[in-house]
């Protein structure tokens, strides 16, 4: 197991260009491409905006774009006590507001973020997201992961809290699929020494990610069930997917596509959750620009 490294470009291309300060002081960076249209792009758990470098310059030929490091998932950014989807929403707003841009992708729990400031933002005028993690069965207990994985951060064990993640989001490379647990938490601890000999780029470090995904799950378990509050959206909505994701977020997508009355579903063939990350990272990004291109175009 490895957590892999940049090949294709370098980190100082791609440095941050510009911030906005968002309701509650908070400073909010961003990276800017292209031209023409604006589109915001809103990582999700263990990524931070520079997962997404590639697919916003996919984008760039057609679009402006915005790529923000979320609120508490960059190295410089400290941890908050105070945190919540409303939080994430005041810091879209501000972007929002200062870019002019109108069109927002969300990925992951970038994509929980989308829908409900889709309710919330009337600067949003379409939107689109990647498999958002709504548990739609009543088999799932984010809540139990979560306290798992805090109590597991609590006592400074990375890999344990990794493997409570990767496993209750079922977002882990495939070998965490046939390996017992007491295995795989010395496997992850070696990824991530030897991580920590490497140059990480312009990514954020797992080691450092790791902390940092307490508050996807803080996310998904305050936003999972009634999802028919999503009936009151009134914008267009692009829900994809990839055909090889785990079947509880194909679940969310159905449910999701029952409930919004404004919306496009579309399966993207022989990919996962990580198809819009750069390649080096497992990404397969092409054809998620083609397909935002047309819906935004």
């Amino acid at each position: 197991m490895t957590f892999d490294h940049p090949t294709a470009h370098s980190a100082h291309r791609y440095d941050i260009t510009g911030s906005v300060t968002s309701k509650d002081g908070t400073n909010i960076s961003y990276r800017q491409f292209g031209h023409g249209v604006g589109v915001v792009i809103l990582h999700g758990a263990a990524s931070s905006g520079y997962n997404h470098i590639q697919l916003a310059e996919a984008l760039a030929d057609d679009f402006t774009v915005y790529v923000p490091d979320r609120r508490c998932h960059s190295l410089g950014f400290p941890f908050a006590k105070e945190y919540s989807i409303q939080k994430e929403i005041e810091d879209l707003d501000a972007l929002l507001s200062k870019t002019g841009a109108h069109y927002v992708f969300g990925v992951s729990s970038g994509g929980i973020i989308c829908l409900q400031a889709a309710l919330a933002l009337p600067a949003i005028y379409k939107a689109a997201v990647y498999e958002p993690p709504f548990f739609v069965s009543n088999q799932a207990k984010p809540p139990a992961i979560l306290e798992r994985y805090d109590r597991e951060i609590a006592q400074g064990n990375i890999a344990a809290a990794l493997v409570t993640g990767m496993q209750g989001a079922q977002m882990g490379p495939p070998i965490f699929n046939f390996i017992p647990r007491w295995l795989l938490e010395p496997l992850t601890n070696m990824a991530l020494k030897g991580e920590a000999k490497k140059d990480s780029g312009g990514y954020v470090p797992m080691k450092a990610l790791a902390p940092r995904m307490h508050y996807d799950f803080q996310l998904v378990v305050e936003m999972n069930g009634n999802l028919e509050r999503f009936k009151d959206v009134g914008i267009e909505l692009l829900l994809l997917g990839g055909s090889k994701s785990p079947a509880y977020m194909k679940a969310a997508l159905n449910a999701l596509q029952n409930i919004l009355p404004h919306v496009q579903r579309i399966e993207l063939p022989g990919l996962d959750h990580a198809a819009s990350w750069n390649t080096d990272r497992g990404g397969q990004p092409e054809p998620v620009p083609r397909e935002l291109g047309r819906f935004f175009a």
